[in-house]
């Protein structure tokens, strides 16, 4: 046998023995007892309490860890100016669509910089064949990255998770991974697609649920999205924002369930939050893949969408509260809304809770100026509690489900993340979705990282914004 594969095996006899060390040795000893006690009730009391502390053992939740994560770090050849973007425009739209897209570029809070796939060359001959370039080179950067700090080799590899919205090819992005890196026979993978900016969470809440009844193994998560692979080139102007806001990037996250992987591991998972408001057509159709009139396929953003938003996110941390805000916000919540209901106090205003008390680390998805100033408003946060947000949409602009790791990077680049501290993660997404991950880091994070993307301009930030 190959010495690395001896090194796999080895570390494999290692995790199991470290993680079932509890079942092995409690039975034990309770066996142990049992036969040499005389009473046949004893005997009865100890077989029962050695069962139920086996059932509890191996029906317990699994705890999940965050052992690294890698953001796709962009090549500086496709940093491009809004002016570039624009003089590619010309031509093909009219200058009524034109200044549109100028408007809402610049109102969109995104920089004069930032990272296109293939706009030299715009539009594509090919946009399929554009679009899976990008994706190659998103995926492999990202995963590449945590692979090589993690140290995690292919065949430790038990779930793949793929998350892209609006390109999905054959063989899908998830059979890309378990090619490249040649993943074993048996991995189970899952490519989500057509799910929106809020797939990323999903993507986190599948792995956690798939980690729980998988003993002993990790979960590979890659984030992604392909703007090149939806341009739209029509004159529907609720189609034309999405090519005003999208942009490449991509991330790469490792999952374990191993306990012996606590003490190298960044963070703990505590929540995973999903709300899905579906059922309502308004929420439904907000954001929807669709031919205009000439037949041009775009993705058409509704004038809906900050108020779907809104009662999404409402609705998510209605659920969210009760298991990470301290008593103090919950009693007060309470009896606000007891005096608003049952005692016709009307003049009582709505009890917004604190969730500066529960979090030290806020990353809302980076979807737009609009959607970041709502949220700040909703929650009464702070501008330094928004900054790791607005300024990954002013270096990146939107990438869609993988903003909020950019986002995070962005706090571990500022050193601002301490042990112990909670970490909020909120994605919106078309469907309409909104979903929450909550995490505690298990250790101080130094902000020198050689694989963070913010790196070298993090000195730079943040940076004034105009209102």
């Amino acid at each position: 046998m190959a010495p690395k594969n001896l090194k796999i095996l080895s570390n494999q006899c290692y995790h199991h023995i470290t993680t079932n060390a509890l079942f092995l040795i409690i039975p034990s000893l309770l066996f142990a007892v049992i036969i040499n006690l005389n009473h046949v009730y004893n005997a009865a009391a100890a077989s029962i309490l050695a069962l139920c502390i086996s059932l509890s053992y191996f029906l317990r939740p699994r705890k999940v860890y965050l052992v690294d994560f890698a953001c796709y770090r962009h090549d500086t050849a496709f940093s491009t100016h809004r002016d570039t973007i624009m003089e590619k425009m010309l031509g093909l739209f009219s200058s009524g669509s034109l200044s549109f897209m100028t408007k809402v570029i610049e109102r969109s809070g995104a920089g004069e910089e930032t990272f296109i796939y293939g706009v030299r060359d715009f539009p594509p001959k090919s946009s399929f064949e554009c679009a899976r370039e990008e994706a190659e080179i998103v995926l492999c950067g990202a995963v590449d990255d945590l692979m090589a700090k993690t140290g995690v080799v292919a065949a430790q590899i038990g779930v793949v998770v793929v998350n892209i919205s609006t390109f999905n090819p054959v063989p899908s992005l998830s059979a890309m991974i378990v090619n490249k890196y040649k993943l074993r026979e048996d991995v189970l993978t899952y490519n989500l697609g057509g799910m929106g900016c809020s797939a990323g969470l999903i993507a986190v809440d599948l792995a956690k649920r798939l980690l729980q009844v998988q003993r002993n193994s990790y979960a590979l998560i890659v984030s992604l999205e392909c703007p090149t692979s939806g341009y739209y080139l029509g004159h529907d102007k609720s189609k034309l924002l999405s090519n005003c806001l999208f942009r490449m990037g991509g991330a790469a996250i490792l999952l374990s369930n191993r306990p012996s992987d606590r003490h190298i591991s960044k963070y703990e998972l505590s929540h995973t939050i999903r709300t899905h408001r579906g059922a309502e057509d308004r929420s439904y159709k907000c954001v929807i893949q669709e031919a205009d009139k000439e037949g041009t396929l775009g993705i058409t953003i509704s004038k809906d969408l900050p108020s779907v938003a809104g009662e999404a996110l409402k609705a998510n941390i209605t659920a969210l509260g009760p298991l990470v805000l301290p008593i103090s916000e919950k009693l007060t919540f309470l009896a606000t809304l007891i005096g608003r209901k049952w005692l016709n106090m009307k003049g009582l205003p709505p009890y917004v809770p604190d969730f500066k008390a529960a979090f030290e680390h806020f990353c809302i998805h980076a979807g737009g100026k609009a959607v970041l100033d709502a949220v700040e408003t909703s929650l009464k946060l702070r501008a330094w509690d928004m900054e790791p947000s607005r300024m990954t949409l002013y270096r990146y602009c939107n990438t869609s489900s993988s903003s909020v790791w950019y986002q995070l990077a962005y706090a571990e680049a500022k050193g601002r993340v301490r042990r112990g501290d909670r970490v909020w993660q909120l994605g919106f997404g078309s469907g309409f979705k909104c979903a929450s991950g909550v995490w505690r880091a298990l250790r101080t994070i130094p902000p020198n990282e050689v694989d963070n993307p913010w790196l070298q301009v993090i000195d730079q930030f943040p940076i004034s914004l105009p209102n």
